[in-house]
């Protein structure tokens, strides 16, 4: 198995608006995206998985080749600003992206 970090140029989380946070895996080069998006190993059940939320609260996941980027989009466990949500700009969310790991089987 190999960790996420060794093909992502940036791991991130971003504000979406007051009920959606945004995920970005921007991969080092287009090789490597081609790779990781072939291999299948980065699913939406394995995002699901890694936040803890049904399948149903992932709104977007797109596969970007423009960017070599993965997006998704997930709904916030607390809204923007709420009473007891901590993280406004939701800059510190990305931290479960990295558990993802690559087995090496998948040919990368």
């Amino acid at each position: 198995m190999t960790n996420i970090t060794e093909f992502v140029r940036v791991l991130r989380s971003k504000n979406a608006g007051p009920y959606r946070i945004t995920l970005d895996l921007i991969f080092k080069d287009e090789e490597t995206y081609n790779k990781i998006k072939k291999s299948g190993a980065i699913t939406k059940e394995l995002i699901a998985k890694l936040y803890r939320i049904p399948i149903k609260d992932i709104y977007e996941f797109v596969w970007y080749r423009q960017g070599c980027a993965l997006k998704s989009t997930i709904k916030r466990p607390i809204p923007s600003g709420s009473m007891g949500e901590a993280d406004v700009y939701a800059a510190q969310q990305h931290a479960p992206l990295y558990n993802i790991e690559i087995p090496e089987e998948k040919g990368i």
